[in-house]
């Protein structure tokens, strides 16, 4: 995909070369650079909400699963750096956009989590929505620094589902006791 390795901003002729057309043809269908992110933005969006019930079968585990399908969330996610300064202005459209992405997506994520949680695979309680926020925002700083391994830190994200989650005791205020006297840093468990 040459908005994965050139971002949204790769000259039109390496996109109409890498689709195997001429400039003209790709110009026919997609007359602006903005048409031609959103065709390729929403055919990502569909494989990608497509991919989770085939991880599902096809995976021998739905934490691992889960895990595939959180990956390519992140591939689809990369692609999407500068996808806002190619948008021309038109707020509509990247809403609608916006709100297909969570309304496929957000759907999938929930189906793998279910079924990771019924196997006891997963047992924090995170919705797929603050679960897919948390990946974005990890994914966000990838492009920034090069010795920085987004799926090394999502994949600890995901593994982090596996365990027990912890809560602050205290619900408001800022912590007085240093954090070395406290063995589990003001943390406990959830309740079964």
């Amino acid at each position: 995909m040459v908005f994965a390795t050139s971002g949204v901003d790769a000259p039109v002729r390496e996109v109409a070369a890498a689709a195997g057309v001429g400039v003209a043809t790709l110009y026919r269908h997609f007359p602006t650079r903005s048409d031609l992110v959103v065709a390729v933005y929403r055919q990502q969006i569909e494989e990608c909400a497509q991919a989770g019930p085939q991880f599902l079968a096809s995976t021998p585990s739905p934490f691992k699963a889960t895990l595939h399908w959180v990956h390519l969330f992140v591939d689809f996610l990369g692609t999407k750096h500068g996808l806002a300064r190619v948008w021309e202005g038109d707020a509509d459209e990247f809403t609608a956009l916006h709100v297909l992405f969570l309304d496929r997506l957000v759907p999938v994520l929930a189906d793998l989590l279910d079924a990771a949680r019924a196997s006891g695979e997963v047992v924090a309680p995170i919705s797929a929505y603050r679960l897919l926020r948390a990946v974005g925002d990890l994914v966000a700083w990838s492009p920034h620094d090069p010795d920085y391994d987004v799926r090394e830190v999502v994949t600890l994200l995901i593994s982090g589902l596996r365990q027990p989650q912890l809560h602050r005791t205290e619900s408001a205020g800022p912590r007085t006791e240093p954090l070395s006297d406290s063995v589990n840093c003001g943390m406990r468990p959830l309740p079964d």
